[in-house]
């Protein structure tokens, strides 16, 4: 995928160009802050309880430019990204990620993750999550190797060459464990917040156990599987060795993942981030089959499978750094070789805390924390601007704001999360967005001008603060 869309000094959002506040005129409530969300009117979904949040935020944050980002940023998925309809009488949202227009199962998770936090207040957005679930369900049952799809079930787009089985209305088919694990994400605390079975039904139980047949057969016990992928590119990140099945595993528990959460193929296939993020999602699913499907075969086997990655990790992941001590690794083969990093895409070893992965206090996190953001981290940059993680996806001295977000959002250290929260805000290159990365000298030569992930999480970064400790936004 191409994602690789430089801009300095101005960049085109929905149709709006977004250049230096210097040269728009100021918005009368933000000062010298200029207009630069999607009118009224104009956006694509509004919800009451979200613009109540915005008007709240601002009436009570006294930084205007945190008070004017937050308006720009947090409803940015709404205002730009969701198609929503009622479809044989279900709710149906489609969700791009902004300057691609294709909806990839990962970003459309965390893109309307945030708002989870109001749809028991607002019928609307409720309903627009809805949608999403029941989307998700029909795509995963499409094919649940590919990571993105288009609103056209016929559309045939840019990878229909791809060496892999492309079907029309596919995107992309880069497998990825955590593609699969945001829906289940997605629709378990939907589940938990409303009480609403109706996304849940023999679709998408048929989705659950497509899901588990991929995560059993890529433990790779019996062979590498039915997957293979290859692209023909100059990238070496777009596509996977020997044939497109990638360097070989030692079958030890845990889930092969083709690719990472950044799109980007895995060197070992053992991703051990997206291996702790299957634990959680494969709990949750055993759940959901056991309460509300009445499946509690399926149940057993969710959980089964779920406590033998579990048992792999504690046995396979952990590893004597000479200067953090154990810390986990980011990708493993089982053979004994490892990748030391970590990238700025969640799941990201940074961000386990935020999935429920893992607690912050556990002592092992505690070092590989202190492991990825430091310079021993090959992805972490450091520069005139800011400091952070990044990845091969953008290249190096690129720092992915989503990376600075994580470790505010799982951080429980106040001036941490402020040092965060003041490099998020010098650093949107006068645009008043987040981008999918800039330089660590330059913030106005970034990537993405419209990346809508990247905006609604800073947005739920903001908001929790204020909840939490609103002092920390002075």
């Amino acid at each position: 995928m191409q994602r690789r869309k430089f801009i300095q000094n101005g960049a085109i959002l929905g149709g709006m160009t977004l250049v230096s506040p210097l040269h728009l005129s100021a918005n009368p409530g933000f000062n010298e802050f200029p207009v630069v969300r999607i009118p009224k009117g104009k956006r694509h979904f509004e919800s009451k309880s979200v613009e109540d949040a915005i008007a709240e935020f601002q009436k009570n944050v006294k930084n205007k430019e945190l008070a004017w980002l937050f308006n720009n940023c947090f409803p940015n998925t709404l205002d730009t990204t969701v198609t929503y309809e009622n479809k044989n009488g279900r709710p149906d949202t489609y969700v791009i990620t902004g300057d691609i227009d294709a909806m990839w199962l990962r970003d459309s998770s965390a893109q309307v993750w945030p708002y989870m936090a109001f749809i028991e207040e607002d019928e609307k957005l409720k309903n627009l999550i809805a949608g999403v679930i029941n989307r998700q369900t029909s795509y995963i049952l499409k094919d649940p190797y590919a990571n993105a799809f288009y609103d056209d079930p016929d559309k045939k787009g840019e990878w229909t060459s791809d060496k892999t089985k492309m079907l029309p209305g596919v995107h992309e088919r880069k497998y990825e464990i955590d593609s699969l694990c945001y829906p289940i994400r997605l629709g378990y605390n939907y589940w938990k917040s409303t009480g609403d079975t109706q996304p849940f039904d023999a679709g998408w139980e048929k989705a659950i156990k497509a899901i588990q047949k991929v995560f059993t057969d890529q433990q790779q016990k019996s062979g590498h599987g039915p997957y293979s992928f290859q692209r023909e590119t100059t990238n070496a990140t777009d596509t996977r060795s020997l044939k497109g099945f990638g360097y070989p595993v030692n079958p030890v528990g845990l889930i092969c993942s083709a690719f990472r959460p950044s799109d980007d193929a895995t060197v070992f296939s053992f991703l051990i981030p997206s291996n702790f993020f299957a634990v959680v999602s494969l709990e949750q699913a055993a759940e959901m089959m056991e309460k509300i499907a009445n499946d509690t075969a399926t149940a057993d086997q969710l959980k089964s499978l779920g406590a033998e990655v579990k048992k792999a990790l504690q046995e396979h992941a952990v590893i004597e750094h000479p200067k953090h001590g154990k810390i986990y690794a980011f990708e493993i083969d089982g053979f004994g070789s490892r990748v030391l990093m970590d990238d700025a895409n969640v799941p990201s070893l940074l961000s386990l805390p935020y999935l429920d992965a893992i607690d912050n206090n556990d002592a092992i996190y505690k070092n590989t924390r202190n492991f990825v953001w430091s310079l021993d981290n090959p992805f972490f940059f450091k520069g005139k601007a800011a400091e952070g993680i990044g990845g091969p996806h953008v290249g190096v001295d690129m720092i992915w704001p989503m990376s600075i977000t994580m470790r505010g959002l799982t951080s429980k250290d106040s001036q941490e999360i402020r040092d965060c929260i003041k490099m998020l805000k010098s650093t949107h290159g006068d645009t008043g967005f987040m981008h999918e990365s800039f330089n660590k000298d330059n913030p106005k030569d970034f990537s993405r001008s419209w990346f809508a992930w990247a905006n609604t999480l800073f947005g739920e970064f903001l908001w929790e603060t204020y909840k939490k400790d609103p002092k920390l936004l002075g």
